[in-house]
């Protein structure tokens, strides 16, 4: 399975959701995207659709989509809502991070 959620992550998910009701969303979207210094950054989106190279996992009510060419980069990432102070954020714990940026907005596999 490539890809869970906390049960506080899916939580926060379905409030997001409940929000954008009137664009269509199904789900939330995760993927990867060029970015910083180490590679990689994190995409997280609303799903508005599955294509047929999609993989949908249902996890605590939630729908989480995810294209197959991002699948080996997200394999077995645990995905968590951390709230601290006033900041709110998405963890991510991904197993096959090698190396992350000093500022932490990049990864590299």
């Amino acid at each position: 399975m490539p890809v869970t959620l906390t049960e506080r992550a899916a939580r926060h998910v379905r409030k997001m959701l409940e929000h954008e009701e009137q664009v269509g969303a199904i789900g939330l979207r995760l993927g990867i995207k060029p970015s910083g210094c180490s590679g990689f950054a994190y995409r997280v989106d609303y799903a508005e659709e599955v294509g047929e190279d999609d993989q949908v996992i249902e996890m605590h009510g939630v729908k989480v989509v995810v294209a197959r060419q991002h699948r080996p980069f997200l394999e077995g990432t645990e995905v968590d809502y951390v709230r601290d102070g006033l900041n709110q954020r998405f963890d991510f714990r991904n197993p096959n991070v090698r190396d992350l940026c000093g500022c932490g907005e990049s990864f590299a596999v």
